[in-house]
Formats: structure tokens, C-alpha cells, sequence
């Protein structure tokens, strides 16, 4: 065989491969059960079903962590609740320690592939526990969260909009890891826990075992104030409400609303990358969740029907106004491909 032959051979051989050829990429998220979490493996199984890349999952992560590790670099792609690249980008909160400056260059290198709501944050408690709402609150031990990131932020604020309450002083707040959290509601160690909710939610169906629960609705008059509507305000939180038939739960749940209307704050933000990913490559990760949105997210849980994948409207989507994120130009082209309409500030 001559040279000449081999190396033509050759590079048909590498020219098909090469057709084929998937990136490696690695992702961050929350725990496996929850719509950030089901997100990204969701997004890992359409880039290997579309031949996208291979992602390589971490779940069970603080997205705190995670949204800085993209920002430098360090993974990929990570899910985002929208109020941590708003921390990041004024190096406050979670973020104070890299400062003002460095947490504005951070945060310009974040850009989204697509929006979601994370969850609604929102209050329950074991019937034995006697908690009458947000009201009763005053002086009681709740788990609020993780011990850093943006649902502890989130629900230090509900409560204190809610109830007047803040922690130390009118209430015990205590942290722990999202992997402990099931335990953590079964075990007693709390009176109530606000806490990032689906619907139905995984965490709250598991709690079941250890007793019957109620889930507390922010009232009319809380929700239609000015306090709430400053919450609503904060970059990745829209205001939100569901009549109660269509919230999922079963037997030993009870919902606690005047009108049969649960209502909320929702948590709203993006599977995001390094805007320095290839626009091919972001385009593509982009469409094959396009492609995929009911095949592959919408059968992953009961609830990820509704958590607005495919969404947006900047109404709910919060990609203008406050949030600093905006969409990377290949995730643009994507949805734009696929026939939607992305408003201009959020380009």
C-alpha cells in the first residue's frame, strides 16, 4: 500500500470520526431530585442522544460554588438560580470575599442556554408541630435551607416578609446540605422548614412517612404589598400563584390558602456556561434541549411539566431588568433557529 493511499484513508477515517466526535464536558447542579438537578441530567441525555457531547454530572452541589466554578472556568455548565450571578456581579453575600471588582469580571463571563423556574420557596410543617401558618413562627427552630446560597438567602427574606421575623432573634434557623435534607424534615430537629418547593415536591412527599403535613400559602394581603412586590423585584424571583387542585399532592397533605389559591415567590433561573464556549457548541447544546424539552424533561418528574422549560418571556423568564445574565449568542441562534422570539435585552 503506498503512502499516499494510507494517508488518504487515514483521513477519511479521522474526517467520519470527526463527525461523530462528541466534546467531554462537565456540569454542576443540586441534588438529583430537584428541577435543577433533573435539569442538567436531562440536558446530559440530550447532548449524548442528539451527538452533542458526553456532560459528566456532579449533582448534590451548593450552586453557590458552582456558579463561580463556571465563571472561572472550572466546569462548563452549572445550574443557576439568577439571584447568585446578581450577588456575584456586585461581590456581595455569599460572594463578599472576591470583592466588588472581581465579582463583576466573574459574573460577565456567565451567559445562559435556557430558563427555568427552579422552584417556589414556601412554608410546611408536620401537623404535630402546630404551626398555624407564618404567623406562628415567632420563637421556633426551622430548617431554611443549605447552610449558604441563594435558598437560604431567599427564605431568611420570606420569612422576615411574612412574618417580621428574623433569624437569631425571632426565630432558630438551621442549615444543612442538600443530601441530608429528607432527614433533616423527618427527624425532628425543626419545627417548620421554608424551603425551594415543586409541585408536587419530592421532599415533601418523602416527609410523608413520618406524619402528615400542611403547606402554608402566602396570604392575599402579604402577596398583593408592597413588601412582596419588592421581593418580586430581585433579580430570579417572579411572583407566583396555582389554584390548589393543580399543585399535585395527595392524601396527608393539606393546603393552607383563603381562596384555594396557593401563592409565592418563585425562583427562576438558567443552565449556564463560560460566554468563552465555542457558539457551535452552545448553539448545539441549545437546540438538543430544544428538541428535547417533552421527550426528555417533561418525563423525567411529575412536576417538570411546569417548571417553564422552553419559556421566553421575560415575564417569567427574568432575563431583563435587574438579572445580569443574558443569553449566549450560540444559545441565541438556537432558539431563533427554532422559531422563537428572543427580546433584545436579553442578548
Amino acid at each position: 500500500m503506498s503512502s499516499k493511499f494510507f494517508a488518504a484513508v487515514t483521513a477519511t477515517f479521522l474526517l467520519a470520526s470527526g463527525a461523530h466526535a462528541q466534546s467531554i464536558l462537565t456540569a454542576e447542579t443540586a441534588a438529583p431530585n430537584t428541577t435543577p438537578g433533573i435539569s442538567i441530567i436531562s440536558l446530559s441525555e440530550a447532548a449524548a442522544k442528539e451527538g452533542v457531547a458526553d456532560i459528566q454530572v456532579t449533582s448534590g452541589q451548593t450552586l453557590t460554588n458552582s456558579v463561580q466554578n463556571v465563571a472561572e472556568g472550572k466546569s462548563d455548565i452549572a445550574a443557576a438560580p439568577y439571584i447568585l450571578p446578581f450577588l456575584l456581579s456586585r461581590g456581595v453575600g455569599p460572594y463578599a470575599k472576591l470583592g466588588k471588582d472581581t465579582g463583576a469580571e466573574l459574573a460577565g463571563n456567565l451567559v445562559a442556554l435556557y430558563t427555568y423556574r427552579i422552584s417556589v420557596q414556601g412554608l410546611f410543617a408536620y401537623d404535630s408541630a402546630g404551626i398555624g401558618g407564618w404567623d406562628g413562627l415567632e420563637g421556633k427552630t426551622i430548617f431554611n435551607g443549605p447552610p449558604r446560597g441563594a435558598a437560604l438567602t431567599n427564605a431568611r427574606l420570606l420569612i422576615k416578609t411574612n412574618a417580621g421575623l428574623d433569624e437569631g432573634t425571632g426565630y432558630t434557623g438551621i442549615q444543612v446540605n442538600w443530601g441530608q435534607a429528607v432527614k433533616t424534615i423527618q427527624d425532628g430537629s425543626a419545627d417548620a422548614f421554608v424551603l425551594p418547593m415543586a409541585f408536587p415536591d419530592p421532599r415533601v412527599t418523602a416527609g410523608l412517612s413520618s406524619g402528615k403535613m400542611s403547606i402554608f400559602s402566602v396570604s392575599k394581603e402579604i402577596y398583593e404589598s408592597d413588601a412582596f412586590a419588592n421581593v418580586a423585584k430581585l433579580p430570579g424571583t417572579v411572583s407566583f400563584s396555582i389554584p390548589v387542585a393543580e399543585m399535585g399532592y395527595g392524601e396527608g397533605i393539606t393546603i393552607v390558602s383563603e381562596d384555594d389559591t396557593f401563592r409565592g415567590p418563585a425562583t427562576v433561573g438558567a443552565d449556564i456556561v463560560n460566554v468563552n464556549m465555542d457558539f457551535d457548541l452552545a448553539k448545539s447544546l441549545t437546540a438538543a434541549f430544544i428538541k428535547n424539552i417533552e421527550p426528555i424533561y417533561h418525563a423525567k418528574a411529575p412536576f417538570m411539566p411546569g417548571t417553564w422549560h422552553g419559556e421566553v418571556d421575560p415575564a417569567i423568564t427574568d432575563m431583563c431588568g435587574n438579572n445580569p445574565i443574558k443569553y449566549h449568542p450560540g444559545a441565541v441562534a438556537a432558539w431563533e433557529d427554532a422559531g422563537y422570539t428572543i427580546p433584545d435585552c436579553a442578548k
